[in-house]
C-alpha cells in the first residue's frame, strides 16, 4: 500500500535538510578561511572528546578552550581528525570580537581546516542537487 505523495515528501524533506546542511557548511567555510587569513593566533587546548554512547558509531565531538585577551576562557566545538586526544594543545584562530562564533583549530593533522569544510559542502551541495534531481523528475511525470 502506497500513501500517494509520500515520495513528494519524503524527497523534499530530503532535498530541504541536505540544503539546510550546504548552507550551514558554507557559512562556516566563509568564517574559517576568513580566521586562517586574518585570525588572531592563540594556543587552545582540546578539552573534552565525546563519543556516541555505547560506541554505536565512530563519530565524535571535539571541544577546544582557550583564553581570549580579555581573560575569559572560551570553549568551542570544532572538526578534528581521530589523532587529536583530550588535552593536546592546539592553534587557535579567531576573531577578537566574537571569538565564540569565529574560533577554529589552525592546524588539524592531516587535513587543512579549509579542505575539511568544503569536502562538507561538497559532499552536502552533491547530495542537495542529487535529492532535487530526483524531486523534479518524480514532478514531471518520471517512473
Amino acid at each position: 500500500m502506497e500513501i500517494p505523495g509520500s515520495g513528494y515528501v519524503v524527497l523534499g524533506a530530503l532535498m530541504l535538510f541536505f540544503g539546510w546542511l550546504t548552507v550551514k557548511y558554507a557559512r562556516r567555510l566563509v568564517t574559517v578561511v576568513r580566521m586562517m587569513r586574518s585570525g588572531t593566533r592563540t594556543t587552545g587546548t582540546c578539552v573534552r572528546v565525546e563519543t556516541e554512547p555505547y560506541n554505536r558509531s565512530d563519530a565524535t565531538r571535539h571541544y577546544f578552550a582557550f583564553r581570549a585577551p580579555d581573560g575569559r576562557e572560551v570553549e568551542f566545538e570544532d572538526l578534528a581528525g581521530w589523532s587529536v586526544k583530550e588535552g593536546a594543545q592546539v592553534a587557535v584562530a579567531y576573531d577578537p570580537r566574537d571569538p565564540e562564533r569565529t574560533a577554529t583549530i589552525a592546524g588539524r593533522g592531516s587535513w587543512s581546516p579549509v579542505l575539511q569544510c568544503l569536502a562538507l559542502v561538497a559532499g552536502c551541495g552533491m547530495a542537495t542537487l542529487g535529492f532535487t534531481a530526483l524531486f523534479v523528475h518524480q514532478v514531471l511525470g518520471g517512473n
